[in-house]
């Protein structure tokens, strides 16, 4: 019998300002539907991260929490070792820009180095990116599912040679105003869309742990959520539209 699927929310009082947390409950769920055991365990500073993680999930925070937390977890280790045994890191916001080499912080743009697992660098952008985003990302079977999210960041993130974008933007700023969303490299997912953005996009819900496990899940029907997903990219169309 293999061991629970084991969901690690890391820092949510550094990383938790925009209910991101609710990833790591739509990654639950979907599991539990499925009938595949799973469990959910949360650290916080002053807590060792478990290295047995099977997710680690990073969401969105301010300036001063980014630098605790890659302190924290630079100090900790357990993250990296996860990740060297096979886990997945879903980043968020802010928990994208510190999985970068270099990110800037404050009036003053102080470069605060990252955790390096992301060849991505962040920089103060010319504009803040608010509002609704709709991406298309290209999952590995070659199907294309348009993302939706709310992004919120004043940092712009370039991609270096060893990144590749997850999606590509129809409406909205992502990474820097280039037409690229997010970063992937090797296991670890980048993203800036909140929402959450895994509730928003069940696909994409679907392929974190479908790598993570290193198997295809079994379909799972839910109209319902195929429905909300299908208004919420009607809204972001219409209200673009009216701009």
């Amino acid at each position: 019998m293999s061991a629970p699927v084991e969901i690690v929310l890391v820092y949510q009082s550094l990383l938790g300002i925009y209910g991101d947390r609710g990833n790591a409950m739509v990654l639950l769920k979907r599991l539990q539907w499925r009938g595949i055991e799973a469990s959910l365990t949360m650290v916080e500073p002053g807590d060792r991260v478990p290295p047995s993680g099977t997710v680690y999930l990073l969401g969105g925070g301010e300036d001063a929490a980014q630098v605790s937390a890659v302190r924290a977890l630079q100090a900790d280790g357990n993250l990296f070792r996860g990740l060297e045994a096979g886990a997945v890191l879903f980043a968020v916001c802010a928990g994208y820009q510190i999985c970068g080499s270099t990110f800037t912080i404050g009036e003053r743009d102080e470069v605060i180095e990252g955790l390096g697992l992301l060849d991505v660098e962040t920089r103060r952008g010319p504009e803040r990116a608010v509002g609704e985003i709709l991406t298309r990302w290209t999952a590995p079977d070659g199907r294309e599912h348009l993302l939706t999210g709310f992004e919120n960041h004043g940092g712009f993130t370039r991609l270096g040679p060893d990144a590749k974008p997850l999606a590509t933007v129809e409406i909205g700023i992502g990474n820097a105003g280039d037409g690229t969303e997010g970063a992937v490299q090797d296991r670890v997912i980048g993203t800036y869309p909140h929402g959450p953005v895994l509730a928003r996009n069940a696909a994409l819900a679907d392929h974190v742990l479908s790598l993570a496990l290193g198997r295809e899940l079994e379909p799972l029907p839910r109209p319902e959520v195929d429905e909300l997903h299908r208004q919420r990219v009607d809204f972001v169309r219409k209200q673009a539209a009216r701009r």
